[in-house]
């Protein structure tokens, strides 16, 4: 928490596991602390959080119930996913039905003690289990149990944001599995991925902006505790032009390493305003999965921001055409601000850059005439 709010984060999200002390897969379901992870309540940690100035998250998968839950023998079939008189089980959960009344009191009563009780003003809200053709249980068809659910669910969600407006709420669902419209239209925000190769990272969040809107669309950016300056810079580069959700173990990154964080923090911080109005521009056209070189940014009037990548490629010289733009009138290099390993120069409508090795990335601020 301190080396989060050190380097500029405004919010901390305890993630999967503050209900067990150990394995929990297939025995989560009633979103009660664990008293060994937390001998003097989880409010003592959410409080800390509070103090040092951030909004305080958890990690949630309302929507199941593990099949080794204490819940589970408790509760009636008429609350899960029925198929031919049987629990639906994928993955030792079972799925929760939220055309039952009585689950929705019981979300309300989850979100209810997480936000008022604790504290909490950020959920990241999971979902990794695939239940297949969905639910028999009152309903023509498994499709039309399906659509119930789902219906029912997007419904009690408005709920949550009309009793919580300030309330963030995210949609993970795996790192962008359950990832519809329907699901974006509500969710303050989606997490895009999660990839933990920090290049091919590089590559999913230079198209993210294809399927989601950048202001929405969160790229994970978790600097490893023994990398080089270069892969710090690359992973903040990754999400510094979306929604960033910094991660890693930053109470064990040293150094100037930290400093780059802190540096690509703040500097987001200065234009990331100006993010959902942008256009997203891929000069390139969209990247695949390990190309050599790939760019993404967003127009506001004169302005782009660019993020420019080089993943595993022979050549350290690239040029980039913006005549679907404009001609260049300037160009500056927002992260990092002291660099030794890359240089730019613009000529009409090219910009050019030089890396001088591979898994390196950088930002630019062009001022188009």
């Amino acid at each position: 928490v301190d080396a989060a709010q050190k380097v500029g984060c405004e919010y901390f999200v305890i993630d999967c596991g503050w209900y067990a002390p150990g394995y929990w897969w297939d025995s989560v379901g009633e979103w009660q602390p664990s008293e060994e992870r937390f001998p003097g309540g989880i409010e003592k940690l959410i409080k800390y959080i509070r103090d040092k100035g951030l909004t305080p998250g958890l990690w949630l998968e309302l929507e199941v119930v593990g099949i080794k839950s204490p819940l589970a023998d408790k509760l009636p079939d008429s609350w899960f996913f029925m198929r031919h008189g049987k629990r639906v089980i994928d993955a030792d959960r079972y799925h929760l039905d939220f055309t039952n009344p009585e689950v929705r009191e019981f979300a309300d009563g989850v979100i209810k003690r997480l936000v008022e009780q604790y504290g909490v003003g950020y959920i990241k809200m999971d979902y990794n289990i695939t239940t297949g053709i969905g639910t028999d249980q009152n309903a023509d068809s498994f499709g039309d149990g399906l659509l119930k659910h789902n219906r029912a669910y997007l419904k009690w969600l408005d709920s949550v944001f009309e009793k919580y407006p300030d309330l963030v709420i995210e949609n993970c669902g795996s790192g962008g599995m359950r990832h519809d419209y329907a699901m974006l239209q509500r969710h303050s925000i989606q997490s895009m991925t999660d990839q933990t190769d920090y290049v091919r990272n590089g590559n999913i969040a230079a198209v993210g902006a294809s399927v989601v809107a950048p202001e929405q669309c969160a790229i994970w950016s978790y600097p490893l505790q023994d990398g080089d300056d270069e892969e710090a810079i690359f992973n903040m580069v990754n999400a510094m032009l979306l929604r960033i959700h910094q991660s890693g173990y930053l109470n064990k990154v040293k150094g100037h390493r930290l400093e780059l964080v802190t540096e690509g923090i703040k500097a987001y911080k200065t234009y990331r305003h100006l993010i959902p109005e942008g256009l997203p521009i891929w000069p390139e056209g969209l990247s695949q999965l390990d190309d050599p070189w790939f760019s993404y940014g967003f127009k506001n009037g004169k302005d782009i921001y660019l993020g420019v990548w080089r993943g595993i490629s022979d050549r350290s010289d690239h040029q980039i055409l913006f005549d679907h733009y404009g001609e260049i009138a300037n160009v500056e290099q927002v992260y990092p601000a002291k660099d030794d390993h890359s240089s730019f120069a613009s000529r009409g409508n090219y910009l050019t850059v030089n890396f001088a090795k591979e898994k390196m990335a950088r930002l630019y601020h062009i001022t188009l005439k």
